[in-house]
């Protein structure tokens, strides 16, 4: 179990679990050889005179300038997964790659560790174009001190610490605008691997290079209020924040905190986001709330979606803001189960692959599919935070602030931590409601009779979220159930025999506040419909997105489709088809009232068919 929080974590939900797996699949798949093949070559241990055919393509091709950068992902992956399971296989694996970056560094003379040259870095000391050095440098470090920090690897760390010194001495002299103008080019997550490693230390050396990589023409403007995103690269700044949250936690300094929020207020409070969660056409941040001109087949890069969803954790455990919880669960649901590791079949009838790998983009334009990209010739940046994201599912359930207890995104699972010196426990699952257990057409699956299967003949369109204490003994403590923005009607809260529980409302949740004993169990009952998302921006036309629940809902169209209103309540187009198959309810839907059907199925199974999210909505 992860220590996520104070709390260890297991994830029980089954989904999530499947996705974790596919992931590990993929770290196993990989070589180590060909994740090195790169570090090899910068440190003259393996050269290819053009004979040797590499193992890794695209950007892991030796012609590109950001090669290597994805073996530093890959480390913080392995290590996420071993502090989470323990895998001795994936330790054995990741301990090997850290003893090959050491071998590789001291054939580079004992600092320099990287998989690229030295002079990128001295290139854009003089302003000389070159693609984003310290991104790259900053993967390793991310990886290495990973390593250290989740799966005890002493080794990574002295790695780390040697590589440090390299940008000491690099960094040493510069004056402030000189470091500002290197700062310019992206840089990455340095401040973030800045504050891990003296945290780690307690090394002076990182509190001048936290110093140093103070982007002041970026954060100062923040602090002042200034939009300084519209319009410019999302994922280049998103790390650079994440820096200063971590700095904040490391150091106490505040205005670091507030560099944070203010970068939170920006892109997403003043901004808007489209219907998954989401944001960005072509990597860069929309003007605010102006997505209508901003639909395409670049939205919504996942790089993107993982990193906010990184800062807004940060952000709700230092303001306990519901928003940000509803945040994350909505860029889960839409972004990261939508566009990585997906396996399914076709809705469409026509034959295709039964997987995708990582969607660089979810695009957003009607009549779009999204673009998967393979195992080994591909490696762009979202191969890197795929391997992340799905490290560990763990994350955003659960957390705690002395007494009181925060359920965070929906998910079955195991939370253990403690509360006024008691032992604590809650476990955490969905009643699916649905009076069966057999999953296939398997003849041998339990039959037993269940009274859900009468008593729901139809789609329940409710979510029951059921949590059971255990605890060494009785604990006053205060449990707060979030109030979902897709609540669609008034939360029930009660005992196993139905009778209400007093719950209070306050600031998006719903506050339990008792004595709790070993075995207290509670039921919350959160009803469910089919709701719109308006598209916000210039557009005269009332144009939708369809949701249920948490999950973004994509009509299957080959082009744009308009949808004609009957009444005045746009929810009422679409209504449950294929609602129940073996003992799962499908939350799969059509339309009604229009001359031509459309099915709508959630966003995260959509494959490689062309699909539409938002539509423009005529009256008769």
């Amino acid at each position: 179990m992860k220590t996520i929080n104070g709390m260890n974590v297991t994830l029980t939900d089954g989904e999530l679990t499947e996705r974790e797996m596919r992931n590990r699949e993929y770290l196993t798949e990989l070589t180590n050889a060909g994740l090195l093949q790169n570090y090899y070559q910068e440190a003259g241990l393996a050269q290819n005179f053009g004979a040797k055919a590499m193992a890794h393509h695209g950007w892991e091709d030796p012609s590109c300038q950001l090669r290597g950068h994805f073996l530093g992902h890959y480390l913080s992956a392995c290590a996420m997964r071993i502090a989470a399971t323990g895998d001795g296989e994936l330790k054995a694996k990741a301990d090997a790659i850290v003893h090959e970056l050491a071998r590789c560094q001291q054939e580079n003379g004992g600092q320099w560790a990287a998989s690229i040259p030295e002079k990128y870095l001295h290139w854009i000391a003089r302003g000389k174009q070159v693609w984003a050095p310290h991104y790259t440098v900053h993967k390793t470090l991310m990886g290495l001190a990973d390593m250290y920090r989740m799966a005890g690897n002493r080794e990574a760390l002295e790695v780390a610490d040697h590589f440090a010194d390299w940008f000491v001495a690099f960094t040493d002299g510069k004056s402030r605008e000189e470091l500002d103008d290197i700062l310019d080019f992206e840089t990455g997550g340095m401040l973030e691997v800045w504050a891990d490693l003296l945290e780690a230390t307690g090394d002076d050396k990182y509190r001048t290079l936290i110093g140093r990589y103070y982007r002041g023409r970026l954060f100062d403007r923040l602090l002042a209020g200034e939009d300084v995103l519209t319009n410019m690269h999302a994922n280049t700044t998103i790390p650079e924040v994440l820096g200063c949250a971590r700095v904040y936690e490391v150091t106490g300094e505040e205005k670091y905190r507030d560099i944070a929020l203010a970068y939170w207020k920006s892109a997403v409070t003043d901004r808007g986001t489209f219907a998954t969660g989401g944001q960005t056409l072509g990597e860069i941040w929309t003007p605010p709330h102006s997505m209508a001109a901003r639909l395409g087949e670049r939205n919504q890069e996942h790089c993107t979606v993982y990193n906010m969803m990184r800062l807004a954790d940060f952000v709700f455990r230092q303001t306990k803001d519901a928003a940000c919880l509803d945040y994350l669960e909505r860029n889960l649901r839409n972004g990261i189960l939508a566009q990585g590791h997906w396996r399914g079949g076709s809705l469409t009838g026509e034959a295709t692959p039964g997987e995708g790998l990582i969607t660089y983009y979810l695009p957003l334009r009607a009549g779009s599919k999204k673009g998967w990209a393979s195992k080994f010739n591909d490696f762009f940046c979202c191969h890197g935070t795929l391997v992340q994201a799905n490290a560990v599912h763990n994350r955003y359930l659960w957390y705690q602030e002395e007494d009181r207890i925060y359920a965070g995104i929906f998910a079955d699972s195991v939370m253990t931590t403690e509360v006024g010196g008691a032992k604590v426990t809650i476990r955490q699952r969905r009643d699916t409601l649905s009076g069966s257990v057999q999953a296939a057409g398997d003849a041998a699956s339990n039959q037993a009779l269940s009274a859900d299967a009468s008593r729901y003949g139809i789609h329940p369109d409710l979510r029951v979220q059921v949590f059971r204490v255990g605890t060494d003994r009785p604990v006053t403590m205060e449990l707060q159930l979030r109030i979902p923005e897709w609540a669609h009607g008034e939360i029930k809260i009660t005992n196993p025999d139905g009778t209400p529980c007093d719950a209070v409302k306050q600031d998006g949740f719903l506050a339990l506040r008792r004595v709790w004993n070993d075995g207290d169990e509670i039921r919350m009952t959160i009803p469910l419909g089919v709701y719109t998302i308006p598209l916000e921006g210039e557009s005269k036309e009332d144009v939708r997105a369809f949701a249920y629940g948490p999950s973004v809902l994509a009509g299957l169209c080959t082009e744009e489709r308009a949808l004609v209103l009957s009444d005045n309540a746009p929810e009422n187009l679409l209504a449950h088809e294929n609602e129940r198959e073996w003992g799962m309810w499908n939350d799969c839907f059509r339309t009604r009232y229009q001359m031509q059907g459309i099915r709508f199925v959630p966003l995260s199974q959509i494959g490689y068919e062309r699909y539409q999210i938002y539509f423009p909505l005529l009256k008769k």
